[in-house]
This record gives structure tokens, sequence and C-alpha cells, in this order.
């Protein structure tokens, strides 16, 4: 006896009416769910800890303030302006030596690129540099360019350049063979390789160069500040911090510095956790 059997079955499943299966969470995990209350909750603690050091510790407030103490500091110091004309000096050399720092980078790059000679040269050239701290560079800088802006141009340009050179190369190195020869069967050569097949794919890695880069760039440029303001009295956030050094205002050298990281940690996650998530996660590079 022949029995037909059906191509296939559907069975409708209903969900069930009478279980809840829904995962109910305490609300200290919904709150810590969010990656900005983490980190809130994380700078928090830091400030609870610091002041608690120095009042139960009896810590010295000339050599150590509190957290209040650095608050208060920190609120005159916006109050009369001078905290933000110091972090425009800053950000208005970094602004103009950044830019350069990454084209000069992207033509050693374009040129490691395209030739041997040319990876060979960038390889070499970083080697020297690379281990050169920028800030070592600066008296060299000052009989060059003198005390200005121009001797901070140049120190922060060299902090740029070498670490965005590195990880734009490694990140090419990176892409696959397979990848560049599918761009030069359709007549992709040259620059338009690099600019529609190699950037992309590397662009992971560029991004890590250009965050390392801005660490680097302003670090440096902070450094080269302290410096200048020792000896010429003039300076961005550095400045500030050394003047405020030279009159023992301990509480005003800490709310400069508690400014330097806040900006250091706004650009990396405004700037640059943006760009990636734009960029990177968007597109699953």
């Amino acid at each position: 006896m022949n029995v037909e059997r059906p191509e296939y079955v559907v069975e409708r499943i209903e969900r069930p009416t009478d279980i809840d299966i829904s995962i109910k969470r305490s609300a200290l995990a919904q709150f810590l769910d969010r990656e900005i209350t983490r980190k809130a909750a994380v700078l928090l603690l830091v400030a609870i800890t610091w002041e608690l050091y120095v009042r139960i510790g009896d810590v010295n407030a000339l050599l150590f303030p509190g957290f209040l103490e650095t608050c208060a500091a920190l609120w005159e110091l916006i109050l009369s302006g001078e905290i933000f004309r110091k972090a425009y000096y800053s950000f208005r050399i970094l602004a103009f030596g950044y830019p350069i720092g990454i084209l000069l980078a992207a033509a050693l790059i374009v040129l490691a690129s395209s030739t041997r000679i040319g990876r060979d040269f960038l390889g070499l050239i970083t080697s020297i540099f690379q281990p050169l701290p920028a800030i070592a560079l600066l008296p060299l800088a000052t009989i060059w360019f003198g005390f200005g802006t121009s001797s901070l141009v140049f120190v922060t340009v060299h902090s740029i350049v070498w670490a965005v050179a590195l990880s734009t190369v490694a990140g090419f190195a990176a892409v696959g063979r397979t990848m560049v020869m599918v761009g030069e069967n359709y007549g992709v050569t040259g620059i338009k390789l690099i600019r529609l097949v190699l950037v992309p794919a590397a662009l992971p890695s560029i991004l890590t160069g250009l965050r390392i880069a801005w660490a680097f760039a302003w670090r440096t440029l902070i450094g080269a500040e302290v410096i200048f303001g020792a000896v010429s009295g003039e300076g961005g956030l550095g400045g500030m911090v050394f003047e405020n050094s030279d009159w023992l205002r301990t509480d005003a050298v800490f709310a400069t510095l508690v400014v330097i990281i806040l900006i250091g940690l706004a650009v990396e996650n405004l700037v640059f956790i943006n760009i990636e998530k734009m960029t990177v996660r968007k597109w699953q590079a």
C-alpha cells in the first residue's frame, strides 16, 4: 500500500501564555549596562577615594590637596576664564600640528606602498626616529625656531608622524593579497589602489594609529609647554601647570591636570569612539 507523504510539514508552535519567560534584572544591573554609567561610577569612586585619603590620612594640603579643594580651585579658574584661554592656546597648536603630522605620514605611506625602496626607507627612518622622544628635540627646536609656537608645532608633528605611519603600513601589510589582486584586475593601481582598497581594508589599524598619535601629541605638547613656561613664561595648559607650581598653588596645579585628563577623555570618547562607530563597527571591518 502506497502512502503519499507531504513534501514538508508546517507545525505552528503557539507561545505559552501561562509562563513568564522575561528575564527580570535588578535596577543596579540595568544601570551598569550602559558604558557611560560604568565609567561615571569609576570616576566617582576615584574622587571619593581621593578625598578620603586626604582627610583620613591627614595629608598636607600644600603637597596633596583634596578633591573638594581641587574642585574649588578649578571653579576659580573657570570663573576667571584663564583655563579657557590656556586650553585654547594648546588646542590651537594641536589643531595646526596634527594635520601636518598626518600629511607627512601619508606621504611616507604612499612612498612605502609604491616602491620597495620607499618601504625600506620608511622602515629605516622609523627605526631611527620612533624611539627618540619628541620632547628631547625641544632644545634643537628652540635653536632653530626660537621660543614660540613653531617649536611646539615641530615637536608635536614629530610625535604624530611615526605612530600614524607605522600603524597604517602594518594595516596595509595585513590586507589579503586576494583583495589587492581583485582591485588590480579592475584596473585599480597606484594611489587609487591605496585609496579604494588598502585604506578601507586597513581602517581599524589607521584609526588605532590616529588615536595613538593624538595621545602622543597631547602628552608631548603639554610637556613642551611646561618647559616653555619655565623659561619664557609662555604656554597653554602646560605653562599653567608650571606657573601655579612656581607659586605653590598645588590645588590649581591639580585642577589644571584634571582639565588635561578630561580633555583627553573627551577627545577619546566623543571623537575617536564615534568615528569608530560610524565606520569600523558599522561596516564590521
